[in-house]
Order: structure tokens, then C-alpha cells, then sequence
């Protein structure tokens, strides 16, 4: 069975900040808490927070080696020099090729871009990906979404006569690459305000440079929606300039997205307007789909494609590959469920590292998210590729797996991430050892509240307060992410109405009824296993979220269930013929 989730409450507002706010800005008490827990002090705050403005961001000259980057490439034209804009083959990488190539190609013609193969390459900068392109004339590789690591490959390439600009949001590690130039502002020595930018965000502050350096004119806008699709979907902080760069993306995927998106959004089935919620699980995992089943290639040249009917063939193409990823993905987890229940010790084990060599590559790191949805633990799945171990791992929030997986870097090849996920390699030999290392490294730094699921919600409220106006009102404090996630709700005693309804690939379908006799549509996803106690229980509590929905014109509130808590029985008192007010299913 799933572990039952902890529901924790959010730190309540400071009363001296909640008091400030409530003399400053007249609205009704839930949402001035939830301002007020957003870290927001004033009048001003909350304006520039629901009311984002361009004008807001910072300049991109305060990134250390900016001008480097800009000077080099406006010499590089000058020059008609060869430029190859290389970049990661996920969401994020394949975006920020597109944007950096899109915006140089309409002012410069000597330009190719470079997107690795997942199977034969690897993440990151790679020998093949420098030959190529010193194959190609290149004196110039602009790398986005990866090359902070890339020590040797720079130097590799440096021998060949080409020259870098790393542009990665990615950790550094103990020594910064010998390029031309490097962007980053999780560089220690790099004062740039912002740290949370993801490479497209870079690769956007590199065109916004250029453009303001050699007074070049251009359409900020057009590339925002490419910015969002990366923010959504390499989970980066919604925060600061994230947060601004996202609310206008949406603004233009709304309103007027490239052929690409539209392509893509009429495939997914989105009728209403995007979301990141959208971005997040139909848009990005179709383009990641290309580099995870075929080649990411295949994405930027939809991202890039300025006519609607070739943009249409491309995306059908990149929606089959994610249809096939979906089927790999379904058949993956089934087989690493079975291996993870055959595990000596499983239920002691601080972690899971499984390894199958027939597994696709691809999709390792999805089915490593699944998995954790059942066995809350870090987890690293591996597969053959090349004669190596190659995988992906992810983490519980709160644990640090970057950490965890520097300390077994005596039996890596290569690895590379962040907090809550990694790629590495290793040889096929050290399995085994990387396993023991892996969990002893974890066991003795994680604690059993990271081991335990929470769910962390905002406010105790009444379900009655839940209203359509409310809905909207909540819909501004959107776009959500990381660090400002859509607002969690519990509301206690709630009934059915109608009997529950399993629909789908196990989700559970409610009428709630309030205290006043209200009914609100909720929907449960995943959580089909409540089915049987929801049959048995008269009263439950729910911890979830609010969703606006759209209905022939009429704009609907849903209440989406993260989890559901219920009572002890003798609290209860109520006899079960009298659970449900309506017994036929709707």
C-alpha cells in the first residue's frame, strides 16, 4: 500500500506583517494570510507580486562574463565565423536551442545547432558533438542547459581551434571550464542577483544582451513562451525573475504561441487556457519525448519551424514518440516494482538502486519518480548503454542528492545535477559497490520525517468559503512552481452526495457536500485505493486544491484532492446506510 501522507501546516503569517498588510490592502482574511506567507511585507510588494512587470528584470550585464560572451560572438560574425548552438536533448536544453538559434538566425546565416544523442552521447558536452562541429567549420559552440562540468571536453575542443560559451544553471564543480565565457549564476565569483535562472532563462539573457549591446531590434516576447515551457518543466523556483518571465510566456502561448505550440496544444487537447500545470504534464513531456525515444533534434526543429503545416507534421511526430514513451514507461515501472518487492531488506533500505540492462535509457528517470510515489526513498535506476551503467536519480524533498552521490564519486565515470535530481555513469562492474556506497551514504544522513510523505498545506478553511469568485482570486497568485506553489487547502467533516466512482487508471470521483448543503466536484487522482474506506466512513477530510474549469461558457470550481484523511470510526456514530444522501452513481 501507498505510505500514508502527513499533512503539515505552513509557518502561520508573522501577525505583525499579516496586521501591516491587512491596513494596506482591503480583501478577505484567507487570501491576506496567503499573501502574507508568500513573504510579501507591503502594498508595493504585492503589487509588483500580482501585477509582474518586464521592467523588473535584471540587467543581463551583472552576469559575470556577459560582455566576454556578447563581445565574442558579435566578433564571431563580424568575422563570418561558424557559431554551433549545442544544448542538453530535454526540455530545457532543446528550448534554449531553439530561442539563442531563432533569434541569431534572423540576423546571421553562418549558424548550425547541435543537439547529442541521449544513447550514444550522453548528457552534457561530448567529443563526438566537438568533432562534429569542428567537422563543420565551427570556431564558435554556444552550449545551453549544460558544459559546467566540461573541463576536458573545453579543452578538447580548445585544441581543435573552437572556443566556448557555456551558458548552464547547473552546479559548478571545484573548477569553472576554460571557456571564452561562462554564464552562470550559481558561480560563486558571479554577483548576478538571480540564481534560479534555467538555461533557457540564460540563453535569454544572452539574446537580451546582444540585442541591447548592438542595438538590435527584436521582439522580447517572441521568445518568452520558450522560456516558460523550460521554467515549467525543469521544475525551477517560480520565484523573482522566473516568475515574471513565466507569467508572460503564458501570456504569449496564450495569445499568439509559435507553430510549434499551437501544434502541440491542439495535440495534447487543451481547450481552455494554458497553464503551468499544462506546460508541466502535456506540453514538456511531448518535447522530451523526441530525445527520449528518438532525438531531441526533432524538437527544436518544431520549436523553430515558422509554417503551421510543417510545424503540425513535426509535432505529430514528437506526439507518437510520447505516445511510445508513454507504453515503455508503463512496462518499466511494472518490471521495477517486481525487482524492488524481491529485494532482500526492502523494508529497511534507505534507498533503491536497480539496474536492468534491457531498460530504455530514456525513460529510467520518469519511472524513478514513480517509483518514489510508492517507496519514499531516493532512488537511481541504471541500464546498459555503450558497455556502461548509465541512469537517473531523484529524490524526497528535503534530501540532498547531489551530496549523497558526490560521496560515491570513486565509483562513477560521470555524473551531474542538483538536489532532487541526477544523471551519472559507471562501469558495469562497480554496480554493486555504487549501491552499498549509495545507501550507506544516505542512511546516515537522512532523516525519518525526509522518509515519510508530507503533504504541506497552506490553511485550515472552511470548504463553504470555497466560491468561484475565491477561485479566481487564487488563480492570481499564479504562475506556480517551486518555492510558490498553488495554495493547499484542508477542510474537515465533509460527505458524499453521490456515491464514489472509480474512473480511469485508478482515480477517485466525488460529489462533497459541505456543511450548508453545498456540492463541489472533486476529483481524486491516483487515489482509487480510498475507494473501500470510502464506502465504510459517513465524514472524511481532505487536503487539496482549488481548479478553475470552463463548461460551455460556465466557469466551474473543482476541488482536486491531494489526499484524504478519515476519522476514527467510533468518532463517527453514524450508521452506514445513512452514508450517502443519494445512493445511484452519477
Amino acid at each position: 500500500m501507498i505510505a500514508n501522507k502527513s499533512w503539515v501546516a505552513k509557518p502561520a503569517p508573522d501577525e505583525e506583517i499579516y496586521q501591516s498588510l491587512k491596513s494596506q490592502i482591503q480583501t478577505g482574511d484567507i487570501l491576506l494570510k496567503l499573501i502574507a506567507q508568500r513573504n510579501i511585507t507591503s502594498f508595493s510588494e504585492a503589487k509588483s507580486y500580482f501585477m509582474p512587470s518586464i521592467d523588473d528584470l535584471h540587467s543581463p550585464f551583472l552576469m559575470k562574463d556577459m560582455d566576454k560572451a556578447v563581445t565574442l560572438i558579435h566578433e564571431a560574425i563580424g568575422n563570418n565565423k561558424k557559431i554551433v548552438v549545442y544544448g542538453d536533448y530535454d526540455v530545457d536544453g532543446t528550448t534554449a536551442v531553439a530561442l539563442v538559434y531563432s533569434f541569431f538566425s534572423k540576423i546571421y546565416s553562418n549558424l548550425l545547432y547541435y543537439i547529442p544523442d541521449r544513447f550514444l552521447e550522453g548528457y552534457g558536452i561530448s567529443s563526438k558533438g566537438i568533432d562534429w562541429a569542428a567537422e563543420n567549420g565551427a570556431s564558435i559552440i554556444i552550449a545551453l542547459d549544460c558544459g559546467i562540468k566540461s573541463v576536458g571536453k573545453v579543452e578538447y575542443a580548445r585544441d581543435k581551434g573552437i572556443e566556448f560559451v557555456i551558458c548552464d544553471h547547473h552546479m559548478p564543480g571545484d573548477m569553472i571550464p576554460p571557456a571564452a565565457a561562462v554564464l552562470n549564476p550559481k558561480r560563486l565569483d558571479c554577483e548576478y542577483p538571480y540564481k534560479e535562472l534555467s538555461g533557457c532563462g540564460i540563453g535569454y539573457k544572452l539574446i537580451s544582451a546582444y540585442a541591447e549591446k548592438y542595438e538590435i531590434t527584436w521582439d522580447p516576447d517572441e521568445y518568452l513562451g520558450l522560456v516558460a515551457v523550460s521554467n515549467a518543466a525543469d521544475i525551477v523556483h517560480m520565484t523573482g525573475e522566473n516568475r515574471i518571465l513565466t507569467y508572460f510566456g503564458l501570456l504569449k502561448i496564450n495569445t499568439n504561441p509559435r507553430p510549434g505550440y499551437k501544434a502541440l496544444i491542439e495535440l495534447a487537447g487543451v481547450k481552455s487556457k494554458m497553464t503551468v500545470n499544462d506546460l508541466v504534464f502535456r506540453i514538456g513531456p511531448r518535447i522530451n519525448a523526441a530525445g527520449r525515444i528518438a532525438s531531441g533534434t526533432l524538437a527544436v526543429e518544431m520549436l523553430i519551424e515558422e509554417s503551421y503545416e510543417n510545424a503540425v507534421k513535426l509535432a505529430e511526430r514528437i506526439n507518437q514518440n510520447n505516445t511510445d514513451r508513454q507504453s515503455v514507461d508503463s512496462t518499466i515501472t511494472k518490471e521495477a516494482l517486481e525487482m524492488i518487492e524481491q529485494l532482500d531488506e526492502n523494508e529497511t533500505r534507505k534507498t533503491t538502486v536497480l539496474f536492468n540492462k534491457n531498460w530504455h535509457k530514456g525513460v529510467i528517470g520518469i519511472v524513478a519518480s514513480r517509483l518514489i510515489e510508492k517507496y519514499y526513498r531516493p532512488t537511481i535506476l541504471l541500464t546498459e548503454s555503450n558497455g556502461m551503467a548509465v541512469g537517473s536519480g531523484r529524490s524526497v524533498p528535503g534530501f540532498n542528492l547531489y551530496d549523497a552521490i558526490k560521496e560515491c564519486e570513486e565509483y562513477l565515470e560521470q555524473w551531474g545535477g542538483h538536489q532532487a535530481a541526477a544523471g551519472l555513469s559507471l562501469s558495469l562492474d562497480n554496480i554493486e559497490k555504487f549501491a552499498e556506497k549509495f545507501e550507506e551514504s544516505v542512511s546516515k544522513s537522512i532523516t525519518k520525517e525526509m522518509l515519510t510523505p508530507i503533504l504541506e498545506y497552506d490553511l485550515e478553511i472552511d470548504i463553504d468559503d470555497v466560491t468561484a469568485t475565491f477561485c479566481r482570486s487564487i488563480e492570481r497568485f499564479g504562475p506556480f512552481g517551486p518555492e510558490s506553489m498553488k495554495p493547499v487547502f484542508v477542510s474537515h467533516g465533509l460527505t458524499n452526495y453521490y456515491k464514489p466512482k472509480l474512473v480511469g487508471n485508478n482515480h477517485l470521483q466525488l460529489s462533497l457536500r459541505s456543511g450548508e448543503g453545498k456540492l463541489y466536484k472533486g476529483i481524486a487522482f491516483g487515489l482509487g485505493h480510498f475507494y473501500e474506506e470510502m464506502l465504510k466512513s459517513s465524514r472524511f477530510d481532505i487536503c487539496y486544491t482549488i481548479e478553475p474549469n470552463e463548461y460551455k461558457g460556465d466557469y466551474i470550481v473543482s476541488i482536486n484532492i491531494k489526499d484524504i484523511h478519515f476519522p476514527e470510526a467510533q468518532e463517527q456514530n453514524v450508521p452506514e446506510v445513512h452514508q450517502f444522501t443519494h445512493l445511484p452513481a452519477q
